[in-house]
């Protein structure tokens, strides 16, 4: 309640700033840079935290900042807090161009070039060409105010260089500014390194911090797609009991929703394992299946047993979810699944068994020495190895010719297989 009284009174106050009475417009003229920068700040991190509402306001102080900046008099940053304030705001989601116009006019060395310069060369798109320069910056000021955040841009130009020198300032900019949308950032690009790294003990301890503080964030459907994507690219490194560790943290919906997207994605990799338990998960929180999440948890489950030697009861087990409770993609997911057991449950056509004779050329017999270098079968042996080896690879064209069956079945399994590859590249699209 003293959070919503807070945020309300400076919903208030935003109100007044943006329709000011005659009266207060000396007030508002008055206000420092620093402390407009700390409302802007308080909607941020309010955002994070679950607050969409915010987002509104957010946008309003970003517009407002900016032109108190263009307006306010020069002399107002011998406040080293108003010079903070202007870079932060820049690094903020704030008009690049309110930098560019601020440096520009300093004519008396209020902002240190060293840092202008690094981030007018981020924020016009050029961050690569001063990432070194950027980050022995964020090193520099990791004690002031502008450190976090400067911490975190320089993380967002090493990541494709130096994925461990991000990552440090990742941990830099977070353990600086706690609880904060600076931390949020970097606890979630954090685990994007160690998904595309490996680096899965220190991914599922960034997925737990994530889900404690920012479970309401907006952004959290970023973080669910990369914790979906460690736990299948490395399944074999992680414990089930992880996972039910992190998630627990969530309400039952959420965690029901996480857990049919990891049975999801694990069932397309082929990671059966992974799939059933996450689906069991999600029926479990379903309830039951007669509703659509336990439908698609049933859904998903079957389609993890495709590849094994079950795979006759979960073809149809998918088969007996209805089209109304599947999304388009899963229904391409499902004809692609009906594809490949169709393929593993048909019975082979007999007369692709018969054993085909090599012609032998016109003339030709087999002497009695040619029948004793022929291969001997023994106690053990695979009679249609020592078949195969007699026939040379040269005339396994013409066997395929002389067998029309045969012929029949390869053909209609390219089509099959074309077909699937189809559907799968839709579903990856």
């Amino acid at each position: 309640m003293a959070r919503l009284h807070r945020h309300l009174l400076f919903l208030l106050a935003g109100i007044a700033l943006a329709v000011p009475a005659a009266g207060r417009a000396e007030d508002q003229e008055n206000i420092e840079p620093y402390k407009m920068l700390r409302s802007l700040q308080f909607v941020q991190d309010s955002v994070v935290q679950g607050d969409h509402s915010a987002g509104e306001m957010q946008r309003f102080m970003l517009n407002t900042i900016d032109q108190r900046l263009r307006t306010v008099d020069s002399s107002v940053f011998e406040d080293d807090r108003n010079v903070d304030a202007a870079l932060i705001y820049a690094m903020s989601g704030g008009n690049p161009q309110t930098l560019e116009y601020l440096v520009s006019r300093d004519v008396n060395g209020y902002f240190d070039n060293r840092v202008t310069d690094v981030l007018r060369k981020y924020l016009s798109g050029k961050g690569l060409l001063v990432a070194k320069s950027l980050v022995e910056t964020a090193n520099e000021y990791k004690d002031k105010k502008i450190g976090p955040y400067l911490a975190l841009v320089g993380g967002n130009v090493t990541i494709a260089k130096s994925p461990q020198e991000a990552l440090k300032l990742y941990d830099q900019a977070r353990l600086n500014e706690p609880g904060t949308i600076v931390e949020e950032a970097a606890l979630r690009r954090s685990l994007a390194i160690c998904v595309d790294s490996g680096m899965v003990d220190k991914g599922l301890d960034y997925s737990q911090r994530y889900v404690r503080r920012f479970l309401h964030s907006p952004y959290a459907s970023q973080f669910a797609d990369l914790f979906v994507k460690l736990l299948v690219d490395h399944d074999h490194q992680v414990k089930p009991d992880d996972v039910i560790g992190i998630l627990g943290f969530m309400d039952e919906a959420r965690q029901r929703e996480v857990y049919l997207r990891i049975a999801r994605a694990a069932a397309i990799a082929g990671k059966g394992e992974l799939a059933r338990m996450s689906a069991e998960r999600a029926q479990a929180l379903s309830g039951d299946s007669g509703n659509a999440f336990g439908a698609l948890a049933d859904f998903y489950g079957g389609m993890a047993g495709i590849s094994t030697d079950n795979v006759d009861a979960a073809a149809k087990n998918i088969n007996t979810i209805s089209d109304n409770e599947l999304s388009p993609r899963d229904k391409a997911l499902r004809a692609a699944a009906r594809a490949v057991a169709e393929q593993v449950l048909r019975a082979p056509d007999p007369a692709s068994l018969t054993q085909v004779s090599a012609p032998k050329s016109s003339g030709q017999e087999i002497t009695s020495d040619q029948e004793s270098a022929s291969p001997t079968a023994e106690p053990g042996d695979d009679p249609g190895a020592v078949e195969a080896a007699s026939v040379p690879a040269s005339d396994v064209e013409g066997l395929q010719n002389a067998d029309p069956a045969f012929s029949s079945f390869v053909t209609s399994s390219r089509s099959r297989l074309d077909e699937i590859d189809g559907l799968l590249n839709k579903e990856s699209n």
